[in-house]
Order: C-alpha cells, then sequence, then structure tokens
C-alpha cells in the first residue's frame, strides 16, 4: 500500500504545474511597427544564439506589435500583453527573461510599473524574471526633441525614428521625465521594479571607412549615427546619451567592457550580433 501511494504522488507531481513550469526568453524590439521583427529588426543568428542560454532553448519568441504608439496604448503595452500572455499560457512559463531594445524598454516598464492597468500584467509581472535592456531609451533623446521641432534632424533620422510618431514624441526628454517620475518604476527615487532590469549601454560610433568593425549590422547607419552624435553628449551610441540609457535599473555593462576588441556598439549594432554582444547576453541569461 506504501509503494501505492509513492506512486500516487509521483504521478500528482508529474502533471501538477510545479513539474510543468519552464522558463523562456522573449524578444522585445524598439519603435516602429513590426510584422517579421525577427528578420527586420534583430537578426536569427543573434535570436538562436541567445535562446540558448536558457534551459528550454525552443521556449522563445520573437514579438512584433506597433511600438510607433506610446507605450500605454493597446497596439503598444496592449499587443505586448496579448503576446507575452499567450507564451506564458501556452508554455506554461514562469522563469521569463525578456530582452529588449530601445523603446522596447519602456513599454516593458509600463506593464511592469502598472499592474492594475491591465488584467493580464499581474499574470506577466509574476513571470518575468529579469530583463536584459539594451540600449533602454529610458530617459528619452534630444534628437527626439529635435524630430518633433521640425529641425534637419527630420530629415536625417526619420528612417530611424519615424517622423514623429507618437512614440518618438513620447521619447522627448521632459515626457520621458514626467513618465518616470508618475507612472514608471525604476528609476532614481521610484519604486524599484519587481525584476533585475539590466542595461547595456552603448557608448561610442564608430565609422572610418577603413575600419572593418565599421560594417557590422550597415555601414550607413554607422555613418548617421555618428552624425547625430555630434548633437548629443560625447557618451552615447548616435541615437542615446549613456546617461539616458542608465537612468532605470542597474548598467550591467558598459559595450567596451565586455564586446571583443572592445568595440563600441552603436545603436544600430546594439541589437545584432556584433562584437559577441550575442553570446554575452547568452552566457549571462
Amino acid at each position: 500500500m506504501k509503494h501505492y501511494y509513492k506512486l500516487l504522488l509521483l504521478g500528482l507531481f508529474a502533471v501538477s504545474p510545479l513539474a510543468q513550469s519552464a522558463s523562456g526568453v522573449a524578444f522585445v524590439h524598439g519603435t516602429g511597427d513590426q510584422s517579421d521583427a525577427l528578420n527586420d529588426y534583430w537578426n536569427p543568428n543573434f535570436i538562436n544564439t541567445i535562446r540558448q542560454g536558457i534551459s528550454q532553448p525552443n521556449n522563445y519568441m520573437v514579438v512584433n506589435c506597433d511600438f510607433d504608439q506610446y507605450m500605454w496604448d493597446a497596439a503598444a503595452s496592449g499587443c505586448l500583453a496579448t503576446q507575452l500572455t499567450q507564451f506564458i499560457d501556452s508554455k506554461n512559463i514562469d522563469d521569463l527573461t525578456l530582452i529588449t531594445h530601445s523603446n522596447g524598454g519602456n513599454v516593458v516598464r509600463w506593464i511592469l510599473s502598472n499592474p492594475t492597468w491591465d488584467s493580464r500584467y499581474p499574470n506577466i509581472i509574476n513571470a518575468v524574471n529579469q530583463v536584459v535592456a539594451i540600449a533602454p531609451s529610458s530617459g528619452g533623446t534630444p534628437l527626439a526633441d529635435a524630430v518633433n521641432q521640425g529641425s534637419v534632424f527630420e530629415t536625417t533620422l526619420g528612417w530611424i525614428l519615424g517622423y514623429g510618431s507618437d512614440a518618438v514624441k513620447q521619447q522627448q526628454v521632459s515626457w520621458m521625465s514626467y513618465y518616470n517620475s508618475t507612472w514608471l518604476n525604476g528609476t532614481q527615487g521610484r519604486p524599484s521594479l519587481s525584476a533585475p532590469f539590466e542595461a547595456v549601454v552603448g557608448s561610442d560610433v564608430d565609422s572610418a571607412i577603413w575600419d572593418g568593425d565599421s560594417y557590422c549590422a550597415g555601414y550607413q547607419y554607422q555613418v548617421a549615427l555618428e552624425t547625430t552624435q555630434n548633437w548629443l553628449d560625447d557618451c552615447s551610441d548616435g541615437f542615446l546619451e549613456c546617461s539616458s540609457q542608465s537612468a532605470a535599473g542597474t548598467v550591467w555593462f558598459k559595450d567596451k567592457q565586455r564586446t571583443r576588441g572592445s568595440e563600441p556598439l552603436s545603436h544600430q549594432q546594439s541589437r545584432r550580433d556584433c562584437f559577441n554582444l550575442h553570446t554575452i547576453i547568452r552566457d549571462h541569461i
């Protein structure tokens, strides 16, 4: 009889939610309306390398949402909540790592900071174990201010920023300061986030024509970002100043501290497999 009960308990454990729980990783893109972020925003090698860092590498998803909207919009955080909820429920994920880039970090912080905004948020908050925020625009960027004021940046950066979309308006420095002080957590003087929010900070842009490293992720982007870097602090990735990228959570590392050859990560390169970034993240999560 004792043996029977042991088998019964083992059987119950095998079908219990605890036994079926799983780890997972989701990739959250930045500003833009994506339908194939795997190929159009990240790239397959970047994604496939990083997901090897979790115990069940097939438990991954690449988010596709309209992040040209404000972070609280149904097309932005609402879409993200829908896709994360489906992923969590279908795989029974209870140990979720989020890999975000740029404004994707703000949309994630919106969900993690506002559990009463949407009935799906608590389930997501409970599942998220860590956030690796690559080049997060936590403090906004002066370039977003310039685009919305109709300056020369509008033509120079339109292909990066989306010509004054609501998401670009949101990333104006004063606007992000307001959101951080009233709606978002994880910044100085605010409540902590429910999970670690670790930032990877890009600090410079290389675009020398003779430098092969300048061609990673597209040479034309390097030239454009080095141009816009002239309007930012000395420490920037061509789109975001280091102070903005460091404004929320903790700084995991600044590019040159870990990358191959101590190469800097421009805002374009920080979402691609440049200078071992993908293997660094894989080994960390």
